[in-house]
């Protein structure tokens, strides 16, 4: 007789026991709970005792499925940075993998379109974290910051093998910016025996140009002057894509309509 076939997802779900459901079920309302706590009153906001209150438990119950608000805010950044890469991931998969330039421009959309869907959660994930005891444990979230990264790495180093862009004269690189580019690598896990420094300069310029523009909106630092930001985030989307070697195109909907010819 044919055995009934279970997703994997599924043969996952079957193999816990009742009381690990029940915990993994209880622990994911804690995060549901204390994400939108984050986003409704920022990362001050989040607390045990309100979060207790709303499930109908008590403080002390919470220390049972966290160790305390820095690990569960640590938990809900990963959490937000696996849903941000899996955005990108999911656009850059969505266009054929031959079609390198495309999916640069797609995954970098899609980068900008959900930060500016979820300012409150890229501001705990990229801002700076007074919130969060210096001596915590952020490990997971740094791992899974890597993982969000992982799309553009992968692209920008298909750039690289194929020679799509010059590499910048290094003699006016200085030891102690050659070590922070290093330092870059390394802790972004963009560092490979292959890939020169100087790679990781090109890397790290244009991704404070993109970065800057987007932190730029998320955090609302040009709305006095400027009203959509998108016409300046494409604006350097194509300088940076051009000097990548990297075929720039508008976004569907702001590109020209053709025009028929008469008759």
């Amino acid at each position: 007789m044919t055995q009934p076939q279970v997703a994997r997802g599924q043969v996952e779900q079957v193999g816990l026991s009742r009381r690990e459901r029940v915990r993994e079920a209880t622990l994911s309302e804690i995060k549901a709970i204390a994400r939108r706590h984050l986003v409704e009153h920022g990362p001050s906001g989040v607390s045990l005792r309100a979060i207790a209150r709303e499930m109908g438990m008590t403080a002390p119950g919470l220390y049972r499925y966290v160790s305390g608000i820095d690990a569960l805010l640590v938990a809900i950044t990963v959490e937000m940075f696996d849903e941000l890469g899996a955005a990108v991931a999911a656009a850059d998969a969505s266009v054929p993998d031959e079609d390198t330039d495309r999916r640069i421009r797609t995954s970098l959309r899609a980068f900008r379109t959900w930060a500016v869907g979820h300012r409150s959660e890229f501001a705990t994930m990229f801002g700076p974290r007074p919130h969060v005891d210096p001596n915590a444990d952020t490990a997971p979230a740094i791992e899974a910051a890597r993982r969000f990264a992982a799309t553009f790495y992968t692209l920008f180093d298909r750039l690289l093998a194929e020679r799509r862009f010059a590499l910048p004269d290094s003699s006016h690189l200085t030891p102690e910016l050659a070590r922070e580019l290093r330092s870059f690598a390394e802790n972004c896990g963009f560092s490979a025996p292959h890939i020169p420094v100087e790679a990781v300069m090109v890397l790290s310029s244009c991704w404070v140009r993109l970065y800057g523009v987007v932190c730029m909106e998320v955090f609302d630092q040009m709305s006095v002057v400027m009203d959509d930001m998108e016409p300046l985030f494409e604006s350097e989307l194509h300088t940076v894509l051009t000097g990548l070697g990297v075929r720039y195109e508008p976004p569907e909907s702001t590109a020209p309509t053709a025009v028929s010819a008469p008759d």
